[in-house]
């Protein structure tokens, strides 16, 4: 039998749970429309950008393939006759100045940038570590047309210098201009996937009698080789879309490059210098329109490949 204690203490238990279940169900309540604002948020944003994306492809696409309306595809990619006055739009010196400029940046910022990754990843002290990783992504920071800048009025100069040649410009200047704007990026990237080697594998390499060297270059490298492939094709990227650096140390002249001072001109350097001087609806405006896309379809590649290599790789792990 219950006191009377007892007894009045019941409802105020009641009431009280009453009271807090109310209380939790109202943060519930909240907390589940913050979370479907946001899901909503973030679902319209991307679809926004899906959608404005489509709209870039669209246009531009659509402008660039009136160009076959007058030219034939062959013509366009074959020939290497660029002289939209007397109706030639041959277009294939661009597409191979800019994968000789791309290859020759290459050439040089790979090994320069992945020995400097390895450098602080692997021997540097922590306190140069902790100096070049910061300088390195300010430099990735910096615009471009700076860059162009000390190229046109440093770089030039001196090639003229020594090499005796009358200009200096050319697919030269250009990979150099271009090495010094892509080694942040692929430094860093590589920094990353060098650091996120096992540290197992290493004490492994060690434990059975190899050198650094040896860890370096049988173990560290090979594992991390995915993460350095992205970040080279990343590098690759900025390369190739790189325009105002490029115009200003290049030559902008639409020729074959036969050496490496030869005055020439790229997919990019070739738009933008004549695109504000064109008409609208033209034939010639049409094919720089096409030499955009084309730049377009070459980076969507690439980063598919990088999307590829991302799930190989996250799938292996």
């Amino acid at each position: 039998m219950n006191t009377p204690v007892q007894e009045s203490a019941a409802p105020m238990e009641k009431s009280y749970s009453k009271m807090t279940y109310t209380h939790l169900s109202k943060r519930q309540s909240r907390a589940s429309f913050i979370n479907k604002l946001f899901k909503n948020y973030f679902l319209f944003s991307i679809l926004t950008l899906c959608f404005v994306l489509g709209l870039v492809i669209f246009f531009i696409g659509k402008t660039a393939f009136l160009t076959f309306k007058d030219v034939t595809p062959a013509e366009f990619f074959l020939s290497f006759d660029w002289t939209p006055e007397d109706g030639k739009f041959g277009a294939a010196l661009f597409i191979l100045n800019t994968l000789s400029l791309t290859a020759l940046t290459l050439v040089i910022a790979v090994p320069i940038s992945v020995g400097m990754a390895v450098l602080i990843a692997e021997i540097a002290p922590k306190w140069m570590k902790n100096l070049i990783r910061p300088i390195l992504d300010l430099l990735v920071g910096i615009p471009s047309i700076v860059y162009g800048y000390l190229g046109l009025t440093i770089l030039l100069p001196l090639l003229r210098e020594l090499s005796g040649e009358s200009l200096g410009d050319g697919l030269l200047a250009a990979s150099l201009v271009l090495t010094i704007m892509i080694l942040p990026t692929i430094c860093r990237i590589s920094d990353d996937a060098i650091g996120a080697v096992p540290k197992k594998y290493k004490e492994a390499a060690y434990a059975l009698g190899s050198t650094r060297l040896q860890t370096i270059f049988r173990v560290i490298l090979p594992s991390a080789g995915r993460g350095i492939i992205a970040a080279i094709i990343m590098g690759m990227t900025r390369a190739i879309g790189e325009t105002m650096a490029v115009v200003m140390v290049i030559g902008n002249t639409p020729q074959l490059a036969k050496s490496l001072f030869t005055s020439t001109s790229v997919l990019t350097s070739n738009i933008v210098m004549q695109i504000s001087n064109v008409e609208f609806d033209s034939t010639w405006n049409y094919a720089l329109h096409m030499m955009a896309f084309l730049l377009l379809v070459i980076s969507f590649i690439l980063i598919l490949f990088i999307r590829f290599l991302g799930r190989k790789g996250g799938a292996e792990s």
